[in-house]
């Protein structure tokens, strides 16, 4: 996902969408329309962040195999990018078959990994890919209820502020607190989940959480093909990368650049990105990044046809958003990496795991050979578990550090 946004990224989609507000600033409402008027809220939101707006069944193509509650739903949350004011975000809550223990089900919240920045590629409008849905699918039968956010800005109003952690984390943490304070037959200890972008969302979820929502009962976070923004990271994504090849994962770079876009009113796109490459950057908005890379091979993008300078200096300030609040999580942190990750490679995940074990965070770190940034979710889910299992139990989970390369 993050081996090609790290060291050069170069392309952002100035259109607005012709059904946005006609006076908005365009990068605030990139992505915009395309969904049904559930994503809209007209009314007056709420003071109170996590309170739950509206609520309706998914279609079957937006549920996960095997569970007995698909719903879609509607909450206020906080503006983590900039303003601070209160949004409306939208999610999703998924239920298992049979009856809830007298406690409730124990909540899994799910955080998605890169989906795009438009509305339409916003998961509870889209659906979860066939290895998202096995993975869910897994835990719903272990009997866990499965909370997810879309995140700010995908389905509902305004830009999503892509790999920005802290709108994630608020989104994530005010489903929560809309979930648990409704009607919904569940528990109050959760364990955060997340794959790649959501890797680095759940972890964040983790680390904001004492200060924003410090009323929720956090478990443990289990991440896998986890981002982690370094110097040395900047090193292993450059070895990695094919500068004169045709390079579907150019998406990444043009989703990452919409946030630059957002926080740099003095960044254009012009003086980064070659003309051959402009539309293909600009359709980010109404694109999803699974349709995105194969556009990109088709057009034979490689990254040195597309960019005609790096964009080294406004990068710094998207960097600046996407970093950790903490690595000192107080809860357990279980990290699957696959050894054949070109995206967030093992290089930078070992520094992530490094580190955190540093700063005393009780890390469980498992390798999976021969998997890559994908794979390596549904290869780990034997491992992760066992982990969940212990967390939700309350049992002591040591972690591995110990055992970590130097």
């Amino acid at each position: 996902m993050l081996k090609h946004i790290l060291l050069s990224l170069g392309a952002f989609c100035l259109c607005a969408c012709t059904n946005s507000a006609g006076s908005e600033d365009p990068r605030k409402v990139l992505g915009d329309g395309g969904v049904s008027n559930f994503y809209s809220y007209e009314a007056d939101l709420p003071d109170t962040p996590g309170v739950l707006l509206a609520q309706e069944p998914l279609k079957s193509h937006q549920s996960i195999p095997g569970a007995a509650t698909n719903i879609r739903l509607l909450y206020t949350s906080t503006d983590g990018l900039e303003t601070g004011q209160r949004i409306a975000v939208s999610g999703s809550l998924f239920l298992p078959e049979g009856t809830a223990p007298e406690s409730g089900w124990p909540v899994l919240l799910w955080s998605h990994g890169t989906v795009g920045i438009a509305d339409i590629c916003a998961p509870s409008w889209t659906g979860y890919v066939p290895f998202h849905n096995e993975h869910l699918s897994t835990w719903l039968a272990e009997g866990y209820a499965i909370v997810a956010s879309d995140y700010q800005g995908l389905g509902t109003k305004g830009t999503h502020p892509y790999l920005a952690t802290r709108p994630a984390a608020y989104s994530n943490l005010d489903i929560l607190r809309a979930v648990q304070s409704s009607s919904f037959p569940l528990s109050d200890k959760i364990v955060l989940a997340g794959q790649s972008q959501g890797a680095g969302a759940a972890i964040a979820t983790a680390g904001h959480a004492d200060d924003y929502a410090p009323e929720l009962d956090i478990r443990a976070v289990v991440a896998t093909g986890v981002p982690y923004f370094t110097p040395e990271a900047l090193i292993a994504v450059q070895e990695a990368r094919p500068n004169n090849r045709v390079d579907p994962q150019l998406g990444y770079n043009f989703l990452a650049l919409t946030l630059i876009e957002q926080i740099n009113p003095d960044f254009h796109i012009e003086d980064y990105v070659s003309e051959q490459a402009l539309p293909m950057a600009r359709a980010v908005a109404t694109i999803c990044n699974r349709d995105m890379r194969a556009k990109i091979e088709a057009a034979g993008l490689t990254y040195n046809n597309t960019f005609k300078t790096p964009p080294t200096e406004p990068l710094k300030l998207a960097f600046a958003r996407m970093q950790y609040p903490t690595l000192s999580l107080k809860v357990p942190l279980f990290v699957g990496s696959g050894a054949a990750d070109k995206d967030t490679p093992i290089r930078m995940q070992a520094g992530f795991v490094k580190r955190a074990c540093a700063v005393q965070t009780r890390v469980q770190a498992h390798i999976y050979d021969d998997f890559d940034h994908l794979t390596a979710l549904n290869r780990s889910q034997s491992d992760s578990r066992a982990f969940v299992a212990k967390a939700f139990a309350g049992n002591e989970i040591a972690g591995n550090c110990a055992e970590q390369p130097d």
